[in-house]
């Protein structure tokens, strides 16, 4: 028997779900859209060689989802997130004017454990800023991140945390004296703060046999969180005369004396994010009341799109990840699956006799914008009223033999229970009334 579930990973979506998502996915592209960017797309299949040497060692040798032709034997991959085509796409549109704004809403694929929040396809939801190095397209990605997941329905309960690949690469390579494979270990342990504590971070540290003053510095660094304003202090005092360290402060201080959502924002030395394609400021969004990882993430990545054009190309951007906010939003009552059918009103045909009729009404309402569903298989009134309650349509069309002779229809309200009859040509603006 052929299996009736889906992959591991992989998810149906029922109408009430599918309905929550196109109602989010409506209010980010307004977010998107009252900030300037323009919607794209690009193909869910790239070649291989295109994601190839973007991502780093891990995603590229375990989580991207590549394959074969086998009618041409060429290597092809299910895109691994939505920056790297973007970068092609830049790379093959060359006469866009910049800076060029866009937003993306697709599907990706990852090949990973599946797990809580995480899934092996899954949807992202990207704003990205070519052309602009300077602070204030940093700033505006960061502004624009906190007012999406405000409009997503969370006011309160959220934060933004910031930092800058500059900063890490000044203190831990340079200061510090981490370079090759051990500094990517050492990212790796800090990455995993969250989910190991300081002491776990600790012990991974000391298992790479880094010398103690190193590892005590380390965590020490990891403690680095708080105010913007306060951190960069602290990191100035420390590290100031450090070249990357000053560029770093300096860009990030430009960026806070333009955010609007300050109260928002926290300066986290431990925030590292995984991708290798960062170059500057980095940002995760997260919940306070709900352990489910970042919910959005982002950064500036000035080299990436220079790998296809073989020329500097500053871009910045953000990824939120709608799948987490929906489960979050779900766990915390932000959201609710009561709405499970867009359909407005239900025409119940009292008479078989009439149904011609009632095809018309529904016909007639369509024609006023309306929703309409009527019933396809014949089933009695009692049956068809229960249809339409189990689905909680609001309003419901009765057309019986008196209606039908009349030229009316009568009107009910399941919500309010008022009830009108009203002349066919004036039915979809009574029933428009009373939902």
């Amino acid at each position: 028997m052929a299996a009736v579930r889906p992959p591991r990973g992989f998810r149906d979506f029922p109408p009430e779900v599918m309905i929550l998502r196109k109602r989010l996915i409506a209010r980010l592209e307004g977010v998107f859209r009252r900030y300037g960017y323009d919607p794209i797309d690009t193909p869910v299949v790239e070649y291989w060689e295109t994601l190839a040497g973007k991502y780093g060692e891990e995603a590229e040798s375990r989580l991207i989802w590549r394959f074969t032709d086998p009618w041409s034997g060429r290597e092809y991959a299910l895109r691994y997130d939505l920056t790297v085509p973007l970068a092609r796409f830049i790379a093959s549109h060359r006469g866009l004017q910049r800076p060029f704004k866009r937003y993306h809403i697709g599907l990706v694929w990852r090949h990973e454990e599946p797990q809580r929040g995480r899934y092996r396809e899954f949807l992202q939801c990207d704003a990205d800023i070519v052309g602009s190095p300077y602070p204030e397209a940093d700033a505006e990605v960061i502004d624009l991140t906190v007012d999406a997941i405000r409009e997503l329905g969370f006011e309160e309960g959220f934060r933004v945390r910031v930092n800058d690949r500059r900063l890490l690469a000044g203190v831990f390579e340079e200061e510090l004296g981490l370079s090759g494979e051990t500094l990517v270990k050492v990212y790796r342990a800090v990455d995993k703060l969250d989910k190991i504590g300081v002491e776990g971070v600790r012990g991974e540290l000391e298992r790479l046999g880094l010398p103690g003053r190193v590892v005590d510095a380390v965590v020490e660094l990891t403690k680095l969180r708080g105010p913007p304003g306060e951190v960069m202090a602290q990191i100035e005092a420390r590290y100031g005369s450090n070249p990357k360290v000053r560029e770093a402060l300096s860009h990030l201080g430009e960026v806070m004396d333009l955010v609007s959502h300050r109260d928002k924002v926290v300066l986290d030395f431990s925030l590292v994010r995984g991708l290798d394609y960062y170059t500057g400021p980095i940002l995760e969004a997260v919940f306070d009341d709900v352990r489910i990882g970042s919910v959005a993430g982002g950064g500036r990545y000035d080299g990436l799109i220079g790998m296809f054009t073989g020329e500097s190309v500053p871009a910045t951007g953000v990824s939120i990840g709608l799948e987490r906010i929906i489960d979050a939003g779900l766990e915390l009552g932000v959201y609710k699956l009561d709405v499970k059918t867009y359909t407005q009103v239900f025409v119940v045909t009292l008479d078989r006799s009439v149904f011609k009729y009632a095809w018309r009404v529904a016909r007639e309402l369509r024609r006023g914008g309306l929703n309409v569903r009527v019933d396809l298989s014949r089933g009695s009134p009692r049956r068809q009223r229960e249809k339409a309650r189990k689905a909680g349509i609001p309003v419901l069309a009765f057309v019986g033999p008196a209606e039908a002779e009349k030229g009316t229809v009568v009107l009910y309200s399941t919500r309010t229970g008022e009830r009108v009859e009203a002349p066919l040509a004036e039915a979809a603006r009574a029933a428009s009334r009373i939902l």
